[in-house]
């Protein structure tokens, strides 16, 4: 009830201000309402796992720049879904001027013992979380939890956090990336395979390139656990993220891949994500985006 009312608070808010003719909502404020209305029917506090209580074109204009938004989260949560629906509200609304927020909803498997087992769910996605813990300097991992370009959480129920975290990665210049000719081998419907390239830029560090396929669009019928009896939906689901090469310094990146789909996956639900990340899980210096694998 309290997360109705405030929704309803905030909606009259932005029915006062847009009429009063205040200044446009920031990022974070916009995004905050996004949420709250989603958050309806879900409580929204941040959970571990032993805590009982608690677009559619790559970038290619130097000038969009890439913030690459990972989620990681849990259909076992019952704390994840408000900020599932603020991912979708992200990827859709793109409320971030001159950016292009790429989005990464990434399963963890800890909570799978809690009579769900997740079927997104990942021990490798779980480990990338426990890598970030380390390289941030965090107490634990927990969901949901948002981690924007490798450097910065996002707290979720703080506009003005969310806001500065969105905007700063936006100002951030960012190395180019492009994946081309992304075709599915006829023959073997469960090949799918791309071209990847990245400039050097001006960084002088060696980084990783990784490859993520993501599914566009998921929904699930959760039968047991926290959430059970509820549908949900994600938006970009990882299925695999695979470190594909590095990129030198002073030197460009480019390389043919292949890599092997589940059997069944509709490549027309498919994102291919590649992004350059410093080693260790460290900041991520370019991003693109490929939909609708043909």
């Amino acid at each position: 009830m309290k997360w109705l009312l405030l929704s309803k608070t905030f909606s009259l808010k932005l029915l006062a201000m847009s009429r009063g003719g205040s200044a446009p909502l920031s990022v974070g404020a916009f995004l905050l309402f996004g949420l709250l209305s989603a958050a309806v029917m879900f409580p929204l506090d941040g959970r571990g796992p032993t805590d009982d209580k608690a677009t559619t074109a790559q970038v290619s204009n130097a000038n969009v720049r890439p913030v690459v938004v990972e989620l990681f989260t849990s259909e076992g949560c019952s704390s994840c879904p408000p900020a599932d629906a603020l991912l979708q509200t992200m990827d859709t609304s793109q409320p971030v001027p001159v950016a292009q927020l790429i989005v990464l909803s990434e399963h963890v498997d800890y909570w799978d013992h809690d009579g769900w087992k997740d079927p997104n769910s990942s021990s490798a996605l779980t480990e990338r979380q426990s890598e970030y813990v380390r390289a941030l300097g965090l107490k634990t991992a927990y969901t949901p939890q948002f981690i924007v370009d490798g450097t910065r959480e996002m707290h979720i129920g703080d506009p003005q956090q969310m806001d500065k975290v969105l905007q700063d990665a936006a100002a951030v210049p960012k190395v180019l990336v492009r994946i081309d000719a992304v075709t599915i081998d006829a023959a073997s419907p469960t090949v799918l395979r791309a071209h990847i390239e990245a400039d050097s830029g001006s960084d002088k560090h060696n980084a990783d390139v990784f490859v993520a396929v993501a599914l566009d669009h998921v929904e699930s019928q959760v039968l047991h656990g926290e959430n059970g009896g509820r549908r949900l939906t994600h938006v970009a689901v990882v299925l695999q993220l695979t470190k594909i090469g590095k990129l030198q310094k002073e030197r460009n990146f480019s390389q043919n891949i292949q890599l092997k789909l589940k059997s069944g996956t509709d490549p027309r639900n498919i994102r291919l994500i590649a992004f350059v990340q410093e080693s260790g899980a460290g900041k991520i210096v370019g991003a693109a985006l490929r939909k609708s694998v043909s």
